[in-house]
């Protein structure tokens, strides 16, 4: 029996189609320096972050110190509203997190709502935590995570027999710094060594090597630097990628690995430091990062803590 065909006898026909429903996500961080000074503006009154533009949208956040109601005098409470823009309507989900010294959310205070709500800049209205949280502390960083909804559509596909994957080199090549295998040169590093590889690091950092790369040597000894740090810089030659780092610890190394990083010219590894740095400014080391960025010309860290004592001067606003 032959092979049915389709109605106007050409055969086969395969087609797709995609039903889109796609999401915008971005974030803001609200920092408050000086609560203790914005307590007392009255329940029901409210500061209001900068606008910040998230999936085609401008928001802001209204902060109340004393409570939004005379129900939750003595709360502090946040909630999230469309700014003025093309659209007077938007609809997304949000999270509310709390923030540590170093920039992670503490799970305790992470308030998240995963449905879709509609904000309306006509009506004013806005969506977000009563009963946020009692703070004893006079600075504190929220972060404000928004969803937005774009409009569902549905649009034409062609067929996709392959997916690629993402490259996994990085993970191969940092497999071999902990494999121990076929090692050629060892770092002393105070009281600590390192075995590593010539040909990755002729290819990441020949200057690493200094006056051995030319020769037969086997042993590099590192000066000025504390052998954390020099781990924390191997990974990153060999990975590309941001060491994980102790949360307690965070802005100490990452400031050890932005002098290291400016030492040795590994440009990408210093601008993740300088934006780590960036996430962390506080009363207690503003001025310390601020010579920091100074000593090794990093503008946006500089940047980043003027702006800092700026603020501050305007009650943190």
């Amino acid at each position: 029996m032959s092979r049915s065909a389709s109605v106007d006898g050409s055969g086969d026909a395969n087609s797709a189609s995609v039903i889109v429903a796609t999401a915008v996500k971005g974030s803001h961080v609200l920092k408050i320096d000086g609560y203790s000074r914005t307590k007392g503006l009255g329940n029901g009154n409210f500061l209001r972050s900068v606008p910040f533009d998230i999936g085609g949208h401008t928001w802001f956040i209204r902060y109340y110190p004393d409570g939004a109601t005379k129900e939750r005098i003595g709360w502090i409470e946040l909630y999230l509203h469309l700014d003025r823009n093309n659209a007077t309507v938007a609809e997304a989900s949000y999270t509310f997190s709390l923030l540590d010294d170093v920039g992670e959310t503490v799970p305790s205070y992470c308030f998240s709502d995963s449905v879709i709500r509609t904000f309306n800049y006509s009506t004013g209205n806005g969506w977000g935590y009563p009963k946020f949280i009692h703070r004893k502390d006079d600075c504190f960083r929220v972060r404000c995570d928004v969803t937005v909804s774009k409009k569902i559509h549905t649009e034409g596909s062609s067929s996709q027999f392959v997916t690629v994957p993402p490259s996994d080199m990085n993970r191969h090549i940092g497999r071999l710094l902990s494999s121990g295998l076929e090692e050629d040169v060892t770092f002393q590093v105070g009281d600590e060594t390192f075995a590593a590889h010539r040909l990755v690091l002729g290819a990441r950092l020949l200057e690493l090597l200094g006056p051995m790369k030319e020769r037969n040597g086997r042993v590099v000894r590192i000066d000025d630097m504390e052998p954390r740090v020099f781990r924390a810089m191997l990974h990153f030659i060999y990975t590309d990628e941001f060491p994980k780092l102790d949360k307690r610890d965070t802005i100490a190394m990452a400031q050890h690995l932005l002098v290291a990083a400016d030492r040795y010219d590994l440009e990408r590894l210093k601008l993740m430091c300088e934006h780590k740095l960036c996430q962390c400014i506080s009363t207690s080391m503003a001025t310390t990062t601020l010579v920091l960025a100074e000593r090794h010309g990093c503008k946006g860290l500089k940047e980043a803590c003027l702006n800092f004592f700026k603020s501050s001067g305007n009650h943190g606003w």
